[in-house]
């Protein structure tokens, strides 16, 4: 869902679901300094309920968390908008982040960040994952 912001430009919304506190509140600054508008989820219930009330033009989440994890997360997501673009991220747990990773880009994740990661590497992903404004 594209709005406008004060300066009238178009804002991108972004779905960010993260569990761990001070992640989500890093990415929640970064994606709003950088012009986007950002709703956070502190897990994968939690971001369908957000799902249930507004659409988002991209999905932002970790793969490893409590109450659904992103892995079934993204596949609720997929069966009613198939084309949603999605970043997946992971810093790993019983396995390396890149099982993970891959798991996700098997299961449609446009994109894909392993933790830790820059501001830019963040920024850069997003912008790819979403697609163009006139499309």
């Amino acid at each position: 869902m594209r709005t406008r912001n004060q300066s009238g430009v178009t804002s991108r919304s972004i779905l960010v679901v993260e569990d761990q506190e001070d992640m989500c509140a890093m990415l929640r600054t970064q994606l709003l300094d950088a012009g986007y508008r950002v709703v956070t989820a502190r897990n994968g219930r939690d971001a369908v309920k957000a799902w249930g009330r507004e659409s988002f033009d991209l999905v932002l989440t970790d793969i490893l968390m409590p109450d659904r994890d992103g892995i079934e997360l993204m596949g609720d997501m997929r069966k009613t908008r198939p084309d949603l673009p999605i970043v997946a991220m992971s810093g790993g747990g019983r396995a390396p982040a890149a099982y993970y990773l891959k798991l996700a880009r098997l299961l449609g994740a446009k994109a894909i960040l392993e933790k830790p990661f820059s501001k830019e590497q963040l920024l850069m992903t997003v912008a790819f994952a979403l697609p163009d404004e006139g499309g």
